[in-house]
């Protein structure tokens, strides 16, 4: 199956809600950090990537249409040589806002220091990658809003516009349907994973659960869709 949506968007762009987007409008399964914790095979090959050795990215993303946020917003580029018929988009965000949220959710210490220790395996994938809470680097904002307009400027840079879409969630359906050529759903765009519900998540999770994330986002949505988020 040939991966069709290449999210280039980093972390806390709206790339949960994304996700959800794109498997309500066909391109389901969509790849995403939530994902990952539960392929454990897949952390070995994610560390292999981000140290430069080759990866075989068919089985990597073999079964999905579609992949988003961490850690494949950081190989957009070898991705989409991969796959050149593939569509890419670029979540963005207000930076100080961006770098707000980091801080509250995945780069928080004291959300962590609440949870089970996770895999080692895990651990060194979330290193190799650069996208590690325990690094003060990642905790400077100076440093993060840097390199948040870096990325996304390399992006633009890099996608030809054709095949790219700058898109703030925000914007609901219209952009984002219209860029990939199919009908606009008449419910609304979802949006999910806002502080609060990460927050439910991270303190409910007192041992390692794979699969946490994803039952997660998926009882968020639920609740969107019935009008309850």
């Amino acid at each position: 199956m040939a991966l069709a949506v290449i999210g280039a968007g980093l972390p806390r762009t709206g790339t949960a809600s994304l996700k959800a987007a794109l498997e309500m409008l066909g391109f389901a399964p969509c790849y995403h950090m939530s994902e990952v914790f539960a392929h454990s095979e897949h952390w070995q090959m994610w560390t292999d990537a981000a140290e430069g050795r080759a990866v075989d990215w068919d089985v990597l993303y073999a079964g999905y249409r579609s992949g988003v946020d961490a850690p494949g917003c950081f190989f957009y580029r070898q991705i989409a040589a991969h796959w050149p018929g593939a569509k890419a988009i670029l979540t963005v965000r207000e930076p100080e806002v961006w770098f707000a949220s980091t801080q509250a959710t995945v780069l928080s210490s004291e959300t962590f220091a609440k949870r089970a220790p996770r895999p080692a395996a895990l651990v060194g994938m979330m290193k190799a990658i650069g996208w590690d809470h325990t690094n003060p680097v990642m905790h400077d904002k100076a440093a993060q809003i840097a390199r948040y307009l870096a990325h996304n400027e390399e992006v633009r840079r890099t996608i030809p516009p054709e095949r790219l879409l700058d898109f703030d969630p925000a914007a609901g359906w219209q952009p984002l349907c219209a860029f990939l050529g199919v009908p606009a759903p008449a419910e609304r765009f979802p949006h999910i994973n806002k502080r609060e519900g990460f927050r439910k998540m991270a303190d409910g999770a007192r041992e390692f659960d794979p699969d946490s994330v994803r039952k997660s986002h998926a009882e968020q949505l639920k609740a969107f869709r019935e009008g309850r988020g």
